[in-house]
C-alpha cells in the first residue's frame, strides 16, 4: 500500500502533461518526449539532491538560520516603531494560559520591507546578479532555453511577479510569443524572496525547516514552469535566439539600493494588507450567501468546502491520500482562485492530525506560487506597461499563464511526494 501511495504522484504528473498537451497552441511543434523526460528527470534530481542528500540539506538549513537572524533584526525595528504591537514587551500582564498576541501587520509583514531592501542591496553589490546569471547559464545548457528566458528564470528565484519582468524589459517588445509566455509562466509559478520569508514564517509553527522547503520549491518550479510553458505555447522554427542577456536593473549607489528596496517593500506590504482585507471580506460575503442553501452532511455549504470538493481529485492525483484530499483541495482552491498567502494562513490553522507529514510537504509545494486571478491582472499590466504594443497579446496569454503556473506548482507537489517516504 505504501509503495502504491509513494508512486501516486505519477498519476498527477501524467494528468498535468495531458492538460498541457490538450490546451497547446500547436501540438505538432511540441517538444520531443526525450526533452520532456529530461525536464522531469531534472526536477526529480533537484528534489532528491535537496531532500535526500544530508550535505545539501544542511546548507539549506544554514540559510534557514540566516532567515531567523533577519526575523530577529526585523522584530527589533518593528518593536521600536510599533511598541508591543510590533513585538516589544507587553505593558500589561496576560491571563494565565494566554499567549502574547501575534499581529500580522506589525510583526510579520515588516519582513517584506527588510528583505526587499536586502535584495536590492545584494543586487547592487553584484551577489544576486552573479547568482541569477549562474542559474541562467545552467538552464540554457540543460533545458536549452534562450538567454532572455534563462535570465528571467534566474531572477524569479529572488524577485516577484512585477519585478522579474523588469530584468528583461528591453526584450519584452521583441521576444517571441513562446518566450513571452515562458516569462509570464515563470512569474506565475514562483514566489519572490520577500514572500518566501513571509510564507515560511507563517508555516514555521507546523512545518519544520519551512524556509528550506520554500527554497527547494522555488528551484523546482523553474524546470516545471519551462516544461509546461513550452508544451502550451511551443517554439516555432526560426524564432530561437540563444544569446545571453544582461540584467536591466541598476542602482546609483548603496544608499539608493536600500531606499528603493525599502520603498518597494512598503508598497508590497500595503498591497498584501489590502488584498488580505478584501479577500477575507469577499469570502465572508460568499459564505453568507451560500449559508442559505440546504445543509450538506450536517454543515452549511461554504466556499472552502466547495473548493475542497472541486480540487480534491487533483490533490489526490499529485499524491495526497483520499481521506486528506478534501481539506487539501480547499487550500489549493483558495490559493488558485483567491491568494496563496490566505491559503498558507488557513494551512497554518488546520487542526493537528488533519494531514500526515508527507501530505503537508505536498500541499506546501503545491501552494508555492503566485498563480491566482489577481496576479493575472498584475502581470498583464506589467507586460503592457513595458511593451505597450504587446498588451493585447499579454492579455490573451494571461489566463493561460495562470493555468500553467498552477500546473507547474502542482507538478512540484507531485515530485516532492515521489521522493518523500510514505508513512
Amino acid at each position: 500500500m505504501a509503495i502504491l501511495q509513494q508512486g501516486q504522484g505519477l498519476i498527477g504528473i501524467g494528468l498535468i502533461l495531458l492538460i498541457a498537451w490538450g490546451v497547446s497552441e500547436n501540438r505538432r511543434a511540441m517538444p520531443g518526449w526525450r526533452w520532456i523526460a529530461g525536464a522531469l528527470i531534472m526536477q526529480l534530481a533537484i528534489a532528491l539532491a535537496f531532500i535526500r542528500v544530508p550535505l545539501v540539506w544542511r546548507a539549506v538549513e544554514a540559510i534557514n538560520s540566516g532567515v531567523s537572524a533577519i526575523e530577529q533584526a526585523t522584530l527589533a525595528g518593528s518593536s521600536y516603531m510599533f511598541g508591543y504591537l510590533g513585538g516589544a514587551e507587553l505593558p500589561f500582564v496576560l491571563k494565565p494560559g494566554v499567549s502574547p498576541p501575534m499581529i500580522i501587520a506589525f510583526q510579520v509583514l515588516p519582513l517584506i520591507i527588510v528583505f526587499s531592501a536586502l535584495t536590492a542591496l545584494f543586487w547592487h553589490w553584484g551577489v544576486l546578479r552573479w547568482l541569477v546569471n549562474g542559474l541562467s547559464w545552467v538552464l540554457r545548457r540543460t533545458l536549452g532555453v534562450t538567454g532572455v528566458v534563462g535570465l528571467n528564470a534566474g531572477a524569479n528565484i529572488f524577485l516577484g511577479v512585477v519585478e522579474a519582468p523588469l530584468i528583461v524589459r528591453s526584450w519584452c517588445a521583441t521576444m517571441s510569443r513562446s518566450e513571452l509566455f515562458a516569462v509570464m509562466v515563470l512569474s506565475m509559478a514562483n514566489i519572490s524572496g520577500a514572500l518566501l520569508v513571509l510564507y515560511a514564517t507563517t508555516l514555521a509553527p507546523i512545518l519544520p525547516n519551512a524556509v528550506g522547503h520554500m527554497i527547494v520549491a522555488s528551484f523546482l518550479s523553474l524546470p516545471a514552469a519551462i516544461l509546461i510553458a513550452r508544451m502550451m505555447v511551443p517554439e516555432s522554427e526560426g524564432e530561437r535566439d540563444s544569446a545571453a542577456a544582461e540584467p536591466e536593473v541598476h542602482y546609483e549607489d548603496t544608499m539608493d539600493a536600500i531606499l528603493r528596496g525599502t520603498t518597494e517593500g512598503v508598497q508590497l506590504v500595503l498591497a498584501v494588507i489590502g488584498t488580505i482585507i478584501v479577500i477575507f471580506a469577499l469570502v465572508n460575503l460568499a459564505d453568507q450567501i451560500l449559508a442559505n442553501l440546504p445543509r450538506v452532511d450536517g454543515g452549511p455549504i461554504t466556499l472552502r468546502r466547495l473548493f475542497g470538493w472541486f480540487f480534491a481529485p487533483f490533490m489526490w492525483a499529485i499524491g495526497v491520500p483520499w481521506r486528506e484530499a478534501v481539506p487539501a483541495g480547499a487550500l489549493m482552491g483558495t490559493k488558485t482562485i483567491l491568494n496563496e498567502y490566505v491559503a498558507y494562513l488557513q494551512f497554518s490553522q488546520v487542526p493537528a492530525g488533519t494531514f500526515t507529514p508527507r501530505t503537508e510537504l505536498i500541499v506546501t509545494y503545491a501552494l508555492c506560487s503566485v498563480a491566482n486571478l489577481a496576479s493575472v491582472g498584475l502581470l498583464v499590466t506589467t507586460i503592457g506597461t513595458l511593451a505597450p504594443g504587446r498588451r493585447r497579446e499579454a492579455a490573451q496569454l494571461g489566463m493561460k499563464s495562470w493555468l500553467a503556473g498552477n500546473l507547474a506548482s502542482g507538478m512540484c507537489g507531485a515530485v516532492i511526494g515521489l521522493v518523500t517516504l510514505a508513512g
